[in-house]
């Protein structure tokens, strides 16, 4: 099924985000954290590339068994890092074969080593390039990244919504943001985006904290802010496990019941390829449906108000 057909029949919608492993204990893994998250019935799951496209074939190899034995649907992710149209063809081909109806289409971060993209001789320069090649040879649902808090290598916001807008005049259909911790950024993103004229879905990505230290490198690598309230609550946890792990749940589940509360589409959870903190957080969800309350919420507020 494609997901904006998913996005405009079952709001909220709830997604997962994998990244193909590199070995046979992760690949286990992987497919345990599947089955965990299955039985929670997420809306769509996706599979990353490494760096540099380097995991192209895993992508192709993981959403079909990911589609096939979990029953899971599948969204792949395909970039432009390293390849010809020609090569991109005969993957989008593939995924065609296996039955994948969705493509994130992304342009791709530099290869482990390199500091910059370099476009390869006949291939794509950016995701709007790779969207509108997609749109004008096949007919896949069309998803994209965007970065509430400005993509690295952008000048500004209002720089990077004008090239966001381009993408989405290309044919992508949704969008799903880059992790942040601070709601206010996503709130504040999406007035801008809509400022714009970008007028399709923005679901945001949000990362249960696992391990704090694992989680800031990440940061550190896409530019996401911690705000320092956070950072002090796991400075208290003092690098224990349990109490990291049971601040990250507890963090995620109040900043996913403001977003839906709020009227976000959905949420992407950005799962590392291990199951408990999504889990409590998407099974807490699930369970409370805050999306309902929403409309109770604003009238009690009103009634608080006189």
């Amino acid at each position: 099924m494609r997901v904006d057909e998913i996005i405009a029949s079952n709001r909220p919608t709830f997604s997962v985000e994998f990244f193909p492993p590199k070995s046979d204990e992760a690949k286990e893994q992987l497919f345990a954290t599947a089955a965990a998250l299955a039985p929670l019935e997420p809306d769509f799951v996706s599979v990353t590339y490494g760096a540099g496209g380097s995991n192209r074939q895993g992508t192709v190899d993981m959403t079909r068994r990911l589609k096939e034995d979990y029953g899971l649907e599948m969204v792949a992710h395909l970039s432009c890092v390293g390849e010809t149209t020609d090569g991109l063809a005969r993957t989008i081909d593939q995924f065609h074969e296996v039955g994948i109806d969705n493509i994130f289409a992304l342009r791709g971060d530099p290869p482990q080593g390199e500091t910059s993209f370099v476009q390869e001789e006949g291939g794509l320069g950016s995701a709007a390039d790779l969207a509108r090649f997609i749109n004008d040879g096949w007919d896949f649902c069309l998803g994209g990244a965007c970065f509430p808090e400005v993509h690295p290598e952008a000048v500004d916001l209002d720089t990077d919504l004008d090239y966001l807008k381009k993408k989405v005049d290309s044919g992508v259909q949704y969008l799903i943001t880059q992790l942040f911790f601070d709601n206010q950024i996503y709130f504040d993103f999406v007035r801008a985006a809509r400022a714009k004229g970008i007028d399709v879905p923005i679901i945001p990505g949000v990362i249960p904290v696992q391990s704090f230290a694992h989680t800031k490198r990440i940061c550190d690598r896409c530019d996401a802010s911690i705000p320092e309230a956070l950072e002090r609550g796991f400075a208290v946890a003092g690098e224990d496990p349990e109490r990291e792990f049971e601040l990250g749940v507890a963090y995620a589940a109040q900043q996913c019941t403001e977003l839906l509360m709020a009227g976000a589409p959905g949420i992407h959870f950005i799962a590392l390829n291990k199951a408990p903190a999504t889990r409590a957080v998407l099974g807490a969800l699930r369970s409370a449906r805050p999306w309902d309350r929403a409309a109770d919420a604003a009238a009690l507020a009103a009634s608080f108000s006189g």
